[in-house]
């Protein structure tokens, strides 16, 4: 498919990484945590065959340090979404009955609850 944009920027010049990700979600690890976890994945495949229960092993336990690092992100994850909403004074945004502080109020409580839909459903899917 052509691409305008690449095709008049100048030969060897490449994209800014921003560029290059992928639309969706942000990943729940980072990609060295991510890395790290595969490459153990990978060298288990890889040794099956002379040592099929040392690989075994290793595979269990790269799937154990996935999943300890994936609740461990989770948890992050909610403690930064509940901090979103959950310590607001709502008794001084009622007392003030400012509508722009109840807008944006609300507005902040849209956006927490759109982010637990997504994350759950992403989990879903798994």
């Amino acid at each position: 498919m052509y691409d305008q944009t690449r095709a008049q920027q100048p030969a060897g010049q490449s994209r800014p990484p921003t560029e290059r990700r992928t639309p969706g979600p942000e990943p729940l690890l980072p990609s060295a945590q991510r890395e790290q976890v595969l490459q153990r994945l990978r060298h288990a495949l890889n040794t099956f065959a002379d040592t099929p229960r040392d690989a075994l092993a290793e595979a269990e336990s790269a799937y154990d340090e996935a999943t300890a690092q994936l609740v461990s992100a989770l948890a992050a994850r909610r403690e930064l979404l509940r901090a979103a909403w959950a310590d607001q004074d709502t008794a001084t945004v009622a007392e003030s009955a400012e509508p722009a502080d109840l807008t944006s109020q609300s507005d902040e409580h849209r956006n927490a609850l759109r982010q637990y839909r997504e994350i759950t459903q992403r989990l879903l899917q798994l």
